[in-house]
């Protein structure tokens, strides 16, 4: 059986802005880019669709023609992706150059010469010609083979760059680090998803402060869209086989891409052709394959023919015609064309289709990456297209299964995701402290009572997509570092802490858990191993910032589903009304009271709601049988803190305080001075 769980719905303007291009036919999120050209090292953050391929395009014919650079290679981590970066005439829509790939250049579609690919590198280097498209694996290659000094003085553009780590073993993060330290060529870095699945940066810290950034939010490109205004992000729990209740999440009358899940999975059944069958019979009665394009051709019940692209089909010759029917330009804007695609592993990074309204995923994804990237699939511009959903179908634990445990972090791991994604959808925050010199900021809409200089305002500008919010007793960044990190990075940090194990274990299910021990304990562990060069004061400026952005899209959500008897409604409350409702109904929105609030505590009243009561109580013992014991890193932190609470109040905190934290900070205080006294005694 599946159950629905409540989706946010976030509303979009619809205001045409991210299309609609300006004289040197630059969009927005290209001209913002273009403007920051002359920087050596740039960084591209944007979404899928954007026009990110183009942008550089821009920036890197200027770097040729006006900043001496020499040569300019382009790298991406798939062949397919190569045809992004293929000729355009730019110069018809008002640049002044065109970007022209001579063939034999683009290695993406060219064997290579004189002996494959990366002698053709080579012979490029040589060359007079200025650009060279080739996979980052025949760029590893050919640096490994030509060394780091025969790229100076050139321009290294990196496609999808989060499949970049700072970890020993990554050997083109390695080499990017070696062409920064050396500082002879420019690099513009490119992605829609500037985090990664697992716990190693993509570039080590003292490297990454040299980039400039280029932030264009998911907010900013779906608000200036024509037609796409709403996006709905859920996640639903099934019993059993998935497939046989494929139906109750997947409509056959929205175009969906179904990604199934990995057979190695959990919610694989081993046998990934029976589940495609499976779900094709339920659609309705199979006729046959259409011999042009490949594609499955089944009649719903209700006598229509639903035209679906296997892809998971090991047939090669089958699965390259229903591929390349996908990929056929001349369908492109044809809505007919297919109406429901099924993948495995396939249909993610650099495909578009831009008419599917529906990114159904079944199993969790432990990289948050990969879900970005799937449900960039579903946020494309198409006429007649007004709403798009994320849908993660996610098995519920079931408390007689051997693997209950690995069955829990799954459910962890899904629920992470959904929380960052809510994060990734979310208006941009433009945190300041509350001070006597605060005042209305221009273009910003502060209610219908306007701005109050006797309170904290929350103010939303519905062009840029961004909330200006006063706070009380907000620490403020001080280094340029931590200020970038503070309005361009906050996402990252929260990344870090949502897929932080015993944060999310905690925060969900004890019961005695007092929030101020993640929300300023863990999430101050975090921001510190994350950012060790910052100095004590900016850390906490960067923790105060994150978990006010976690906490208050938490609490706007909240707002949210408790309306959610009225889909305009909910539509409209979910990120922006519920985040000035929030902040209207407390008597001082201060810092001190953001921290006070379970960033984890709405996942849990949904999941409630959604999962059954006997895999709740099975998943909640699972984690309160490995209850974690006060390390002495965290009682040191807690002393801190209980030093910081002695300069405000002019006493330590007491451990028989009705306040919790209060106490917990005493707690702290107690345990270091036990281990001391444990030392001195041998």
């Amino acid at each position: 059986m599946t159950k629905s769980v409540p989706s946010v719905s976030v509303k979009y303007e619809a205001n045409g802005a991210s299309t609609t291009s300006n004289e040197m036919g630059m969009r927005q999120m290209q001209e913002r880019a273009y403007e920051k050209r002359g920087e050596q090292y740039l960084l591209i953050k944007s979404p899928p669709a954007s026009g990110k391929s183009r942008a550089l395009m821009f920036i890197a014919l200027d770097k040729l023609h006006n900043q001496g650079v020499k040569q300019a290679v382009v790298v991406v981590p798939e062949k397919s992706i190569g045809a992004s970066f293929g000729n355009e005439p730019l110069s018809k829509f008002g640049f002044w150059a065109d970007w022209q790939v001579a063939p034999k250049w683009n290695l993406c579609n060219s064997p290579g010469t004189d002996g494959g690919k990366v002698k053709s590198v080579g012979a490029f280097l040589e060359s007079s010609d200025q650009i060279l498209v080739c996979t980052h694996a025949t760029f590893r290659f050919a640096v490994e083979k030509f060394g780091i000094e025969a790229f100076d003085d050139r321009l290294i553009a990196v496609d999808e760059f989060h499949h970049v780590s700072s970890s020993e073993d990554n050997i083109l993060g390695k080499q990017l680090n070696d062409f920064i330290t050396r500082e002879r060529t420019h690099v513009v870095a490119m992605t829609g998803s500037y985090f990664r699945g697992d716990a190693a940066p993509i570039l080590v810290p003292e490297n990454e402060a040299k980039f400039d950034t280029v932030t264009y939010t998911y907010y900013e490109q779906l608000n200036g869209y024509k037609h796409l205004k709403t996006l709905d992000i859920g996640y639903f729990f099934y019993s059993g086989s998935y497939a046989d209740d494929i139906l109750k999440v997947l409509d056959p009358n929205e175009k969906t891409i179904l990604h199934i899940p990995n057979v190695n999975s959990r919610e694989s059944t081993k046998d990934k052709h029976r589940e495609v069958e499976h779900i094709i019979d339920a659609l309705g009665d199979w006729q046959g394959a259409d011999p042009v394009t490949g594609f499955q051709l089944v009649t719903t019940p209700e006598g229509r023919i639903l035209k679906i692209a296997d892809l998971v089909d090991d047939e090669a010759v089958k699965r390259d015609r229903v591929s390349a029917a996908l990929k056929d330009p001349a369908q492109k804007n044809n809505r007919d064309h297919v109406d429901i695609i099924i993948a495995l592993g396939m249909a993610k990074e650099g495909f578009d289709w831009i008419w599917c309204e529906h990114a159904l995923t079944v199993g969790y994804r432990a990289s948050l990456t990969e879900i970005v990237q799937i449900i960039g699939r579903a946020t494309r511009d198409a006429e007649g297209k007004s709403r798009a959903r994320f849908t993660n179908l996610i098995a519920e634990p079931d408390a007689a299964e051997a693997a209950v445990t690995e069955a829990v972090n799954d459910t962890l791991k899904a629920i992470a995701a959904s929380l960052l994604m809510e994060q990734v959808l979310a208006p941009r925050f433009n945190f300041t402290a509350k001070s006597v010199k605060s005042g209305p900021v221009d273009g910003f809409d502060y209610g219908e009572d306007g701005y109050d200089p006797k309170k904290e305002n929350v103010g939303f500008d519905k062009q840029s997509g961004q909330f200006q919010i006063e706070i009380k007793g907000l620490a403020e960044p001080k280094s340029e570092f931590a200020q970038r990190i503070c309005h361009e990075d906050l996402n990252e940090v929260i990344t870090a802490f949502v897929q932080d194990k015993t944060a999310i274990e905690r925060g969900l299910f004890d019961e005695e858990l007092v929030p101020e021990e993640l929300t300023q304990v863990r999430m101050g562990k975090i921001v510190g191993a994350k950012f060790p060069e910052l100095d004590a004061e900016d850390q906490e400026a960067v923790r105060q910032h994150a978990v006010a952005a976690l906490n208050l899209t938490q609490k706007a959500k909240e707002i949210a589903l408790s309306s959610a008897g009225d889909a305009e409604v909910t539509g409209n409350t979910a990120l922006i009304d519920g985040v000035r409702k929030f902040a209207m109904d407390v008597r001082e929105l201060d810092i001190d009271l953001i921290d006070r609030i379970n960033p984890f505590g709405e996942a849990y009243a949904i999941l409630a709601k959604s999962m059954s009561e006997e895999s709740l109580k099975q998943v909640a013992a699972v984690i309160s049988a490995k209850k974690v014991q006060l390390s002495p890193d965290e009682a040191r932190d807690l002393a801190r803190r209980a030093v910081k609470f002695k300069q405000e109040r002019g006493r330590l905190p007491s451990i028989t305080s009705a306040d919790a934290w209060e106490k917990k900070m005493a707690e702290g205080v107690a345990f270091l001075a036990r281990m001391k006294q444990e030392a001195a005694n041998g």
